[in-house]
């Protein structure tokens, strides 16, 4: 065990209390998962959660390495709107990299934290069950203009079924959830990680969702971190352009899990050590915490 988590685990026993045998979903951003070293440190911390009583289910979607494998495949990677359009043969690439390379690196890293994971998709036990999204007007950031776009094998959740979830959970496995679902005909859909976490968390009522990725949270226009923020001020950094382009699905699906149930979101840089422990143990924090009042 690091010093520095030693150091946080000793300010942390009001935490690991309050917490103990509660629920979190851990989302990790592609970025944090490409490099073994920045992996391994995040893993070790997600560990240490579930060593002290967190009950623990991870997602991952894996977007920059879809983006890496599609340039050397010769296959252009289309993103509006922080969504990535996906064409059969774009399927065919975040299928191999979030459900294969992704999830199994993780599951590794993981085992060697010391802890015992199982690696699924939406598409297993039922999870999430997902409609292809149809033809839709975005705001192209560009132009200031929507336009109709067509997503292709992208889906919209429509059901959530944490049953074996919950089985894993109470076996003291961690679920590591590449974001891919399925429609009542088996076709396989591609579908945002942060937006398949906070639906994940929101059907757990979990107590947290920490959405980790390689930015420090919601900044303000001067660079200033928010800290904390209400549902109602995350309402007014979306009309005020705070929050804008890809980070407004990502705030959509914030606002969407704490009113179905989760205590409190939390964005955090999950490329800086010990920043899910920072945020989790101790009262100030390091990312932007966002929390239903009353």
């Amino acid at each position: 065990m690091k010093p520095e988590h030693v150091d946080l685990l000793r300010q942390a026993l009001p935490y690991i209390n309050k917490f103990k045998n509660k629920t979190f979903v851990v989302k990790i951003g592609g970025d944090i998962a490409e490099e073994p070293a920045n992996l391994n440190s995040f893993t070790e911390e997600v560990a240490l959660l579930a060593q002290v009583g967190i009950r623990v289910v991870m997602v991952h979607g894996g977007g920059k390495q879809a983006t890496d494998l599609s340039e050397r495949l010769g296959i252009e990677a289309k993103i509006v709107s922080g969504r990535r359009v996906t064409d059969d043969r774009a399927l065919d690439v975040v299928k191999m990299v979030f459900a294969g390379k992704i999830n199994t690196e993780i599951l590794s890293s993981l085992r060697k934290a010391g802890v015992e994971a199982v690696g699924l998709s939406g598409v297993d036990g039922g999870i999430l069950d997902a409609v292809k999204r149809p033809p839709t007007k975005v705001l192209n950031d560009q132009t200031g203009k929507k336009e109709l776009v067509d997503f292709g094998h992208v889906g919209d959740i429509v059901g959530v079924d944490v049953k074996l979830l919950k089985t894993l959970l109470d076996a003291d496995f961690i679920p590591v959830i590449a974001s891919l679902g399925a429609d009542d005909e088996g076709n396989v859909l591609n579908i945002n990680a942060d937006t398949v976490a906070s639906k994940i968390a929101g059907a757990l009522a979990c107590q947290k969702l920490i959405l980790a990725s390689d930015v420090d949270g919601i900044l303000r226009g001067d660079g200033s971190l928010v800290s904390r923020a209400t549902v109602a001020e995350v309402q007014a950094f979306i009309k005020e352009g705070v929050i804008k382009g890809g980070m407004i699905p990502k705030a959509q699906g914030i606002l969407d899990a704490l009113k179905d149930g989760v205590r409190s979101v939390h964005i955090i840089n999950g490329m800086k050590p010990s920043s899910v422990l920072t945020e989790v143990f101790t009262d100030t924090g390091c990312g932007t915490m966002i929390y239903r009042e009353g």
